[in-house]
């Protein structure tokens, strides 16, 4: 009797340490895929806001054309400058026009203050453009700036930091800069057509609160694109918005 009563403890102990491994691993693997989850969506979350970044930059690009580009040394426009594109004059097939980086070119992403790693910006190519599944890819055209380039531009994130941080920031700052490198934001514009625009305010003349005028309407389309030369999935955040403005 006593016998079998050890061969049952010895058995009912292999079973409770079997059960108590399988629940470690089982909580490993949920803490695991809670990690990755976090970090998934805290990649979304930065995506996100690249593109609306993109959306910023966009529509600020058609305030500078209507009302001429800030001078920082008269804190004024530059009224003489001023260049509302009225029409969409070329073609556009998605290439986009790397504005602060080189396409494939090498950048050092920090791991550490000292450590560092040799990676590769993204070739975005027309990803940003076919995002966009309502677009007529065949029969698609961008508004063009004084240079007759197309307005179809991307931007690197860490770069645009890192150039940001480069005379004051500290150097934690100056690490994340470098890190912010995988992530871009993307935007071309197209004009859509006229469109009436209400004003609204006093000064707007004497006798009236509000008026409406004729304006020019323009669609701002905006990705932010998370990833790295090599990445077979890149995640990608498309926004769009737009914008009308009055012709005079």
């Amino acid at each position: 009797m006593i016998k079998n009563q050890k061969g049952f403890a010895m058995v009912l102990s292999l079973v409770l340490l079997l059960a108590m491994s399988l629940m470690g691993g089982a909580l490993i693997l949920i803490a695991s895929g809670d990690h990755q989850g976090n970090n998934d969506s805290d990649q979304y979350q930065q995506t996100f806001y690249a593109a609306e970044m993109g959306l910023l930059d966009g529509e600020q690009y058609i305030l500078n054309e209507k009302n001429g580009p800030w001078d920082a040394s008269t804190n004024s426009r530059n009224i003489a400058k001023s260049n509302l594109p009225e029409k969409n004059t070329s073609k556009f097939t998605g290439d986009m026009y790397a504005k602060n980086y080189s396409k494939k070119g090498k950048f050092d992403y920090r791991l550490t203050s000292t450590k560092k790693r040799s990676k590769k910006f993204l070739d975005t190519s027309d990803t940003c453009f076919k995002s966009f599944k309502d677009i007529d890819k065949d029969d698609f055209y961008v508004i063009k700036d004084d240079k007759n380039l197309n307005v179809a531009r991307s931007m690197n994130v860490g770069v645009l930091l890192e150039n940001s941080f480069a005379s004051g920031g500290t150097a934690q700052e100056k690490l994340e800069a470098t890190r912010m490198k995988k992530f871009y934001y993307e935007y071309f514009i197209e004009r859509i057509g006229a469109a009436n625009v209400q004003l609204v305010g006093s000064s707007i003349k004497s006798t009236a609160t509000d008026a409406s005028k004729n304006g020019l309407a323009y669609r701002v389309y905006s990705c932010g694109i998370y990833g790295e030369d090599g990445d077979k999935n890149k995640m990608i955040v498309s926004l769009e918005s737009v914008v009308v403005v009055p012709k005079n």
